[in-house]
């Protein structure tokens, strides 16, 4: 199953302690807002990106679960 980060821009005040926490996906602008790394994740990094959201004091950063496509195989039908 794969995961992304994703940011509340609102609610964030520009801390950096996501970056800090998780700089595998997380990098700061000038300001010091998180920009989150588009690409998701898979779950050997689960642990390193909860403890970011946890650690957020603005509860700003949020953990997706991403539903995976099943691809089925064609029914074939007999004429």
């Amino acid at each position: 199953m794969e995961m992304k980060l994703r940011v509340d821009p609102v609610a964030c005040d520009g801390f950096g302690h996501c970056a800090e926490l998780a700089p595998e996906f997380i990098s700061l602008d000038e300001w010091g807002y998180p920009i989150i790394s588009p690409m998701p994740f898979d779950r050997s990094y689960q642990k390193i990106a909860e403890m970011a959201v946890n650690q957020c004091p603005r509860r700003a950063l949020l953990l997706e679960r991403l539903e995976t496509a099943v691809r089925h195989k064609p029914i074939r039908r007999r004429v």
